[in-house]
């Protein structure tokens, strides 16, 4: 038996861009046939609903609104629900598994970390970082920026992207052994197509957040849901975009073209 869960989800209430509330969301996952779900909405160094002029703590009611309002609904479905968040830096973004409400009132410093800072404080609290959508490729990003050393895997299929980004991502995983997720990046249930529903299939229920973030750590048994024939593409059909290592530790250039070309598999190419 297998647990479908989402791992990449928003709401109304913590992401601006979102279109659905907490509730909502419950809902329809729930109805999709989903044991659960972990909702990751915007976070603030990205598209996130709360005025940041605000107190701290208000802040953080507000934006874990959304999760709160899921999580009672799942309740009374049996929707088992989670909270992570979305991080974002200069277009590359990291989903956060593990640390609740109480963690991030705890360290109003967060929205000022390094991608560094970041993973070495998620995994003080037993969390883990999954670098989401790794390359995709919008007008609001200016760069493909691959974060190796920040993450402790990535979300190798995304909904929201175009299948060639997803190949990509495949093959990148492929040629440095990353552990790998899939996720809907569901803003709006109501617009949601069930037969583009992504996700993780896990051999047993999830006890918490952590529980998630401990079986990514520990390179478990996560098996990504990705629709049949997604990662079908015609490779000369698409652009062939540049990407670029993400190196904190260089003052003098932070982005390190990779000089690889990741549309095709990496064995069969000299890098």
């Amino acid at each position: 038996m297998s647990f479908l869960y989402e791992t990449h989800m928003h709401t109304c209430q913590g992401s601006a861009c979102g279109r659905s509330t907490g509730a909502e969301q419950a809902r329809f996952y729930h109805e999709m046939g989903y044991a659960g779900i972990i909702i990751t909405d915007h976070f603030t160094g990205g598209n996130i609903a709360v005025p940041k002029d605000l107190p701290w703590r208000e802040r953080i009611d507000r934006f874990c609104a959304g999760y709160e309002e899921a999580l009672a609904e799942g309740q009374k479905l049996g929707l088992d629900v989670f909270f992570g968040w979305e991080q974002n830096y200069d277009g590359d973004e990291y989903l956060i598994y593990g640390p609740d409400k109480a963690w991030l009132l705890a360290h109003p410093d967060i929205e000022h970390w390094t991608r560094q800072r970041q993973l070495e404080e998620v995994h003080k609290a037993g969390g883990a970082v999954i670098q989401a959508h790794p390359f995709r490729n919008r007008d609001y990003i200016r760069y493909i920026l691959l974060g190796l050393k920040y993450c402790d895997g990535i979300e190798v299929a995304n909904t929201g992207n175009k299948p060639d980004f997803d190949l990509s991502a495949k093959h990148y995983a492929e040629a440095y052994g990353l552990l790998t997720t899939a996720g809907s990046d569901n803003h709006n249930c109501a617009t949601a197509n069930p037969a583009l529903l992504m996700g993780v299939e896990l051999p047993r229920r999830l006890e918490s957040a952590f529980d998630y973030a401990r079986m990514i750590r520990s390179r478990g048994p996560i098996r990504p849901v990705i629709p049949r024939g997604w990662l079908d593409v015609d490779v000369n059909a698409v652009p062939h975009t540049p990407s670029y290592w993400i190196d904190e530790d260089r003052r003098d250039l932070r982005r390190v073209p990779t000089g690889i070309d990741f549309l095709l598999p990496v064995d069969r190419q000299s890098t």
